[in-house]
């Protein structure tokens, strides 16, 4: 026998004004306030643009997190959005309307609407709005009278059709809105449209930038002028950018003066680090930054850095030198290597740095170092003070089983390490290179040992470089009680 589960009074209510095709803003003043979410996102679903309009018009609320309803680039629906804060704008077609923040990004907030979606009693607890409708990642210096509309751009080498709609509507409605954009991410982009973006979005509302640009000379001859306002950046990111000529062939190709204007340039836009006040995340390519640029860079930093990570660069006992002396990154609570070869009396002045953050430091990596026996042996007992450690990494690098006994003896007493992870020792493979799976799990078991005594690992794990045929490495890993040792696919043929 089947039973009947007839529909609630909510969901007959909302049906009904979605088959209103004439609804206007005097019939949304009399729709209970907890009925807005519900029947924004079935009109969403459903496409109906013009009750989309009014709703957006007259949204009772604070703020209006439409991002993750756009998944895709619907220029249609982002249109009809940005039509309806028009209409907002330029009449007072409701005295109730309460909206300050149209939020347009579409990685935050899904929760709010999930809420409202997975309802089946149509009830709500009254704290989920206050709860949700906040914009709690809004920097406080952004709130002001104007309504504001906040943004998250990937910029490509050209626009997608929804960032267009987006930009040409800004430029009309910039005198009278506040447009707001925190990340902002720039992939080989034209100068011109990076242009037009900061001249319509304000850098000084930028909290997290991502530049990847290999036309450095024209992009810092205006770029430079940006940066110097972006002080509200915590997190900054630079990939791939040629701050200097490496082939000794570029002397003949370039000419001289454009090296000499590059030289100029990478320096001044270094020194406007001094006025990112904010900033607490750097990340660096250092391949095509010159040791003159990275002293110009320590220099300048002015506030305390808790991330640091440096990859594909040569650092010089010059550049670890500047870095000691460099306060901001005496509190540095991540500090990442990945594909840095170090001098070899640079492990020693590298030693005072971890002496300097030992009481802050949690995040430890040292991958694709080529770190030898001796230069590990410089680091431990500076490596022994990091009582805050919760992660470190030494993979892929050159160890002995003698040296990385040492180094598991001085993280014994780490207490708070909750993932390890370490190269395979020399001694498991061949004179051909090939691992020996036996005599690998053999000595990556004798190692574990010399910690039991003191703490029993939480995740550690010892790993053979990548195999350049199948892409796989060897694993031995010990992670919740649990061993276990995993060849890749070519060293288990090579076993059999």
């Amino acid at each position: 026998m089947s039973t009947y589960n007839p529909p609630i009074l909510e969901q007959l209510a909302l049906e009904a004004l979605l088959r209103n095709d004439a609804i206007d803003f005097f019939d949304l003043e009399n729709l209970p306030t907890m009925l807005f979410p519900p029947l924004f996102i079935e009109a969403f679903k459903s496409r109906r643009t013009e009750i989309l309009k009014a709703m957006v018009a007259s949204w009772p609320f604070f703020y209006l997190p439409v991002g993750p309803l756009l998944k895709t680039a619907d220029v249609e629906m982002m249109q009809v959005v940005l039509d309806g804060i028009d209409i907002l704008m330029n009449q007072n077609v409701c005295p109730r309307r309460k909206l300050q923040v149209l939020d347009l990004r579409r990685d935050v907030h899904q929760d709010f609407w999930n809420a409202w979606a997975g309802r089946e009693d149509g009830m709500c607890s009254p704290d989920i709005l206050t709860k949700k409708q906040g914009p709690e990642s809004l920097p406080t210096y952004a709130l002001t009278h104007r309504l504001q509309v906040v943004t998250n751009l990937i910029l490509f080498r050209s626009l997608e059709e929804d960032q267009k709609c987006l930009l040409q509507w800004a430029q009309k409605s910039s005198d009278s809105l506040q447009l707001v954009c925190l990340k902002m991410k720039i992939f080989c982009s034209p100068l011109e449209i990076i242009k037009e973006v900061l001249n319509i979005f304000q850098p000084i509302y930028i909290e997290e930038l991502e530049i990847h640009i290999p036309e450095v000379l024209s992009f810092l001859g205006f770029f430079t002028h940006f940066l110097g306002q972006m002080r509200n950046i915590t997190k900054f990111n630079l990939h791939q950018i040629l701050f200097q000529y490496n082939n000794p062939l570029d002397v003949y190709r370039e000419n001289t003066k454009d090296m000499i204007d590059l030289k100029k340039c990478s320096a001044i836009f270094f020194s406007q680090f001094s006025k990112l006040k904010h900033l607490q995340s750097l990340y660096l390519n250092g391949a095509h930054v010159s040791y003159d640029n990275m002293k110009v860079l320590y220099r300048c930093l002015r506030t305390p850095l808790q991330s640091l990570s440096i990859s594909f660069c040569q650092l010089s006992t010059s550049d670890l030198k500047h870095m000691t002396k460099c306060q901001s990154l005496y509190q540095l609570k991540k500090l990442h290597f990945n594909n840095v070869v170090f001098s070899k009396s640079g492990s020693k002045i590298l030693k005072i740095l971890l002496e300097y953050v030992s009481e802050t430091l949690k995040n430890l990596q040292f991958e694709h170092c080529r770190m030898k026996d001796s230069q590990l042996k410089d680091l431990l007992p500076a490596l022994s003070q990091c009582s805050q450690l919760n992660f470190i990494n030494f993979y892929y690098n050159d160890f002995s089983f003698d040296v990385l006994i040492d180094l598991l003896q001085c993280t014994a007493n780490l207490s708070n390490l909750t993932v390890e992870v370490y190269s395979a020792p020399n001694e498991c493979y061949d004179p051909l290179g090939n691992v020996s799976m036996d005599r690998f799990s053999e000595l990556c078991s004798e190692l574990v040992e010399i910690l039991l005594p003191k703490r029993l690992p939480k995740e550690i794990m010892f790993a053979t470089p990548t195999c350049p045929h199948c892409w796989g490495c060897c694993i031995y890993v010990l992670q919740d009680k649990i061993e276990g040792t995993n060849a890749c696919r070519c060293w288990e043929l090579i076993e059999d």
